[in-house]
């Protein structure tokens, strides 16, 4: 077995060239796969309001929730960092309320780390993390969780302005101690220049080509969620057709009385049935 991939592994990557991969999981089996096969990190993001618990977005996500599902991925997996989302209003409003939160993503979900929304305005709170040796990976871009105050999923930082915010921000994490960035919906070669002005590796979703690592929705990638799916996600597997195929088959053969077959049944002696039977 590969050896743990751990906070340390994403700037040794950052150093050597080498690409950086992370997708997410919200349950034992799938995160059991992901790890089976290969991938550095996990990420137990709070997009699961949407993908497992049907929300529009992300607001509605609990501490509650990712705890449940952070404690279900931390059992299947062995060499994958785990990161859990930290939820909208889990770190909004003080300092305490941030590291007591973080805490028990930690102390009870099993997280190896922690990820935030925000720059400047997050700064504080992501010190008083990392003074508490927890451990965070920064998240800038498209910020889901301020997807009100956005105006919707839309791409950021494509002015000037805005751009040098996002690329004031990334600084401002690096020197505070994240071990990695995340770069959502912004464009191309924004991305490429925060990554050439940070030490620390970003990691991209819709931030292009140049970013030191890439992370999608499993779900959006395996074509298991359809309500919408971003410009940015390439869908490496159908597995919704699969499943809506073999779900078909199933109630057809049930309904035939071809399944159960034979070999799916169990036997019990003769001498007992004719017991049963007297």
């Amino acid at each position: 077995m590969k050896e743990k991939f751990t906070t340390a592994s994403f700037l040794k990557a950052k150093d050597e060239g080498r690409k950086i991969t992370m997708l997410t999981a919200y349950d034992y089996s799938t995160a059991k796969l992901l790890d089976e096969a290969g991938v550095d990190s996990i990420l137990v993001g709070d997009s699961l309001g949407m993908v497992m618990l049907g929300y529009e977005n992300t607001i509605k996500v609990t501490i509650e929730d990712i705890i449940h599902h952070t404690k279900a991925v931390s059992r299947g997996v062995n060499r994958a960092l785990i990161i859990a989302d930290m939820p909208f209003l889990s770190y909004h409003v003080s300092v305490e309320d941030t590291i007591r939160n973080a805490g028990r993503l930690i102390k009870e979900g099993g997280a190896h780390a922690v990820k935030l929304e925000g720059g400047e305005n997050i700064i504080e709170k992501v010190k008083a993390l990392i003074d508490a040796q927890i451990p965070v990976c920064g998240h800038l871009g498209l910020t889901p969780q301020s997807v009100n105050m956005l105006g919707g999923f839309k791409v950021q930082g494509k002015s000037v302005e805005k751009a040098r915010k996002i690329i004031e921000d990334a600084i401002l994490l690096e020197k505070a101690g994240v071990f990695a960035i995340v770069l959502e919906a912004v464009p191309e070669p924004l991305a490429k220049i925060i990554t050439e002005k940070v030490s620390v590796p970003t990691i991209g979703i819709g931030a292009g080509r140049y970013c030191d690592g890439q992370v999608l929705v499993s779900q959006d990638m395996l074509g298991m969620f359809s309500d919408f799916t971003p410009k940015f996600v390439k869908r490496f597997r159908d597995l919704g057709k699969e499943i809506r195929e073999g779900v078909k088959e199933y109630i057809k053969e049930v309904q035939e009385g071809k399944f159960p077959e034979e070999k799916h049944t169990f036997k019990m002696s003769q001498e007992i049935i004719d017991k049963l039977k007297a």
